[in-house]
C-alpha cells in the first residue's frame, strides 16, 4: 500500500468513475483498476460494487475513505509544515450561519493578531453540511450550534446561547399584556432551513410543547428573516446575539413564552482521528476563551 494507491481511491470515490478518475489524475484507465484491484487484494475486501457502468461504494470503502482521507490530507500538513517551517500555513475553519454572524468575524480578527503566521481559511454552511466535511476531511475544524450525529466526531462545548421569539414593535401582538400560545399559532412564522442547528432547536421545543406554527418562510441566513420581521410580516425565533443590535436600538422586540426556553450551547467539532496541530489547538483555546 503507497500514498499514491489511497490518492487515486479517494479519487475513484469522489468521481464514481474509474474514466473519470483516469482523466483528472492524467493516468491510463486500466492503471487506476489496476490500483483499486491491488487495495481489494490487499485488504481482501471489495471496494466498489459494478453494475453495468455504474460505480457504488461498499461499507468497507467507505470506512477506507474516511482513514484515507486523513491519511492523505495528514501527509499534505506535514509536507507544508517540512517546506513552510516558520511561515504560513492553512487551518480551514467552517462556522454554522449563526456563529458566522454572531462569532467567526471576530475569532478570525483575534488570529491575525495573535497568530499573524496563520492562513485561515473560513466557511459558513449549516450545521449538516458542517459534519459532512469534517467528516470528509474537508474542514479541520467547525463550529456549530446544531447537534452533531456522527459517532466518528467530537464535540466541545465552547459558548453559551439562547434562541428568543421577536416581532416587530408595531406588531398587535406586542401591545398585548400576555401573550398566550394560542397567539403565536394565529401568526405566520419565519424559519431557518431544515438541517441547521437553530431549526432544529425551534422544531423540538415547539413540538414537545405541541405549539403549531404556521412556517410561512424558510430561509438559510438570519438577514432575511430579520427582513421578513421588521416589515410586520411575522415573527421569528432567532439566535439572540443575531438580533441584540435590533433589540438594543428597538427595531425588533424580544417576547417571552412561559415555560418556553431555546437554551443551547456552540459547539467545536473535530474528527477523533484527527491530528490537532498546535495551530488547531490554539484556535481552540481561543474560542473557549471568548465564553469569559
Amino acid at each position: 500500500m503507497t500514498l499514491r494507491h489511497l490518492q487515486i481511491f479517494i479519487c475513484v470515490c469522489d468521481e464514481l468513475s474509474m474514466t473519470k478518475t483516469a482523466e483528472k489524475l492524467h493516468m491510463t484507465q486500466p492503471s487506476v483498476s489496476q490500483a483499486i484491484h491491488e487495495i481489494e487484494d490487499h485488504y481482501k475486501v471489495r471496494l466498489f460494487e459494478r453494475l453495468g457502468r455504474n460505480l457504488f461504494i461498499t461499507d468497507a470503502g467507505n470506512n477506507l475513505l474516511t482513514y484515507a482521507r486523513h491519511f492523505v490530507n495528514l501527509s499534505t500538513e506535514i509536507e507544508n509544515a517540512m517546506q513552510k517551517f516558520g511561515k504560513q500555513y492553512m487551518i480551514r475553519i467552517g462556522a454554522s450561519v449563526t456563529i458566522g454572524e454572531c462569532v467567526l468575524i471576530d475569532l478570525i480578527k483575534k488570529l491575525h493578531i495573535e497568530y499573524p503566521e496563520y492562513q485561515i481559511k473560513s466557511e459558513i454552511h449549516n450545521t449538516r453540511v458542517l459534519e459532512k466535511m469534517v467528516l470528509s476531511d474537508k474542514l479541520d475544524i467547525a463550529l456549530v450550534e446544531g447537534k452533531i450525529k456522527s459517532e466518528y466526531l467530537i464535540a466541545d462545548a465552547f459558548l453559551d446561547d439562547e434562541l428568543v421569539f421577536i416581532a416587530s414593535p408595531d406588531l398587535e401582538l406586542m401591545k398585548k399584556d400576555k401573550i398566550e400560545i394560542a397567539d403565536i399559532e394565529k401568526m405566520n412564522f419565519f424559519v431557518r432551513e431544515e438541517g441547521s442547528g437553530t431549526r432544529n432547536l425551534f422544531d423540538q421545543v415547539m413540538e414537545s410543547k405541541e405549539i403549531k406554527c404556521n412556517i410561512v418562510g424558510v430561509y438559510n441566513n438570519a438577514d432575511t428573516i430579520k427582513k421578513a420581521v421588521l416589515a410586520g410580516l411575522g415573527i421569528s425565533v432567532i439566535s439572540r446575539c443575531a438580533v441584540r443590535n435590533e433589540i438594543k436600538s428597538g427595531e425588533l422586540s424580544e417576547f417571552k413564552m412561559k415555560n418556553i426556553n431555546f437554551k443551547r450551547k456552540f459547539h467545536i467539532v473535530y474528527h477523533k482521528n484527527k491530528y490537532l496541530s498546535q495551530g488547531i489547538k490554539n484556535i481552540m483555546e481561543i474560542c473557549k476563551k471568548m465564553s469569559e
